[in-house]
This record gives structure tokens, sequence and C-alpha cells, in this order.
């Protein structure tokens, strides 16, 4: 199975070479892909500097548009799937075999970690955001998900072929999971490391709690 790891970064300079330096030991440089999200730092020099290939956005356009614009770029290669991680050293690239090896398994169209299953570590606040979203886009699916806000990520590509998303921020990764539940697609999930190290999040709360429930309670054809 050919997989392509996908990286959206926004002013991720600090934390990126340590996350491309691991996440090669696993992954052929050629099959890592970052997307810079219009960054105002060195985002896009570092993982040029480590060979990897990059698209830099001209401004900042949210997390679901970088998304889109990766996923644009693998459907146009000849890969199988895409593991999609963040770029705050929350993912650890040693669990990507893990990934691959679970879909093989059991023939998932997408498999998500799950950070749930060991809650030591995460702040409190994260924890009940994660369990109650995950309620909900659980219960508008009917899928069981068991963690639907993290972003480590396997999908294959004839998922991504047949969602099409419309949102370009972080709710975009909620949209992503109705509507591939909506297509049939099959999920999983795999237990993966909890890391938190009082990272800024550049998620606007409010907005994004807004953003979240307009996508759970659109109605999709």
């Amino acid at each position: 199975m050919k997989v392509s790891v996908l990286i959206p970064a926004f002013n991720a300079a600090s934390t990126l070479s340590p996350l491309l330096r691991e996440t090669l030991a696993y992954v052929p440089q050629e099959n890592i892909l970052l997307v810079d999200d219009g960054s105002f730092d060195t985002t896009a020099s570092v993982a040029e500097a480590h060979g990897v290939y990059t698209i830099q956005l001209k401004k900042n356009c949210g997390k679901g548009a970088a998304l889109q614009r990766g996923f644009s770029k693998i459907l146009a290669s000849d890969y199988d799937a895409v593991i999609t991680m963040d770029a705050d050293l929350q993912h650890e690239p040693k669990e990507i075999p893990n990934f691959i090896r679970r879909a093989e398994e059991t023939c998932a169209d997408v498999v998500i970690g799950n950070r749930l299953h060991q809650l030591r570590g995460m702040p409190v606040h994260r924890i009940l955001s994660n369990v109650l979203t995950t309620f909900l886009v659980e219960a508008r699916t009917g899928v069981r998900l068991r963690d639907s806000q993290c972003g480590f990520r396997f999908i294959k590509t004839e998922v991504l072929r047949s969602v099409q998303l419309s949102c370009s921020g972080f709710e975009a990764e909620t949209e992503f999971l109705i509507k591939a539940a909506l297509c049939g697609f099959r999920f999983d999930a795999i237990p993966i490391s909890t890391i938190y190290a009082g990272e800024k999040s550049h998620m606007t709360h409010f907005n994004t709690t807004v953003q979240f429930l307009k996508v759970l309670l659109k109605e999709y054809q």
C-alpha cells in the first residue's frame, strides 16, 4: 500500500524539525507533503530544508482549506491512502505503521486515532470537549468513531474522491466524517498517545463551536 503523509501547518517552525526528522524514519521523503497555511514564520523553509514537498498558501485559509489543497495534490498521484498529522508534536510518527497495519487488517476506509482511551495528560477542558463532540458526531452519523476531533487519521484515496469538503476551518474534519459516513465508508479507530505540553491552539473556541454546530446540523444530500 502506497501511503502519503499530509501535514497542514500554520506557524509551526518551532515544532516542525523534530516532527519531520522522526517522520522520515517511517515514511520516504517523497511521500511527505506539507501545506503551509499562510504562515508568517519560517515553516516553509524548515520543511524545504528537510527535503519535504511543500505547498505554500498565500494567506491563512484555515485547516480545512489546507487539507483540501493537500488532498488534491495526493489525488493527482498514485497513492492508495493518506495519513494526516498535525504539526504541533501531538502526534507521534512512530505510530504511522500502526494505522496502516490496522487498515490492512480490518479493511477500514478511515482509521481515526483515539486519544480518549487514555485521558491522563489531557487537559480537562479538552476531555470534555472531545467527549461531547464525539458523542454528537456519533449520534449524527450512527457510526462508532471514539475520538471524532483527532486529526491523526488514515484515509483511503477512494474516500477523498467521494467526499467533497465545503468548509475551510477546523470544522472541515467533522464535515469529512459526516459525509464519509453518509457515503457508507467503513470506520475504525486505533489507540494513540495523548500528548499535550501547553501548546497554543490556533482554534478560536467560540467561532469553532459555532461552525461545528452548523456542520453537525446541516442537511446533506
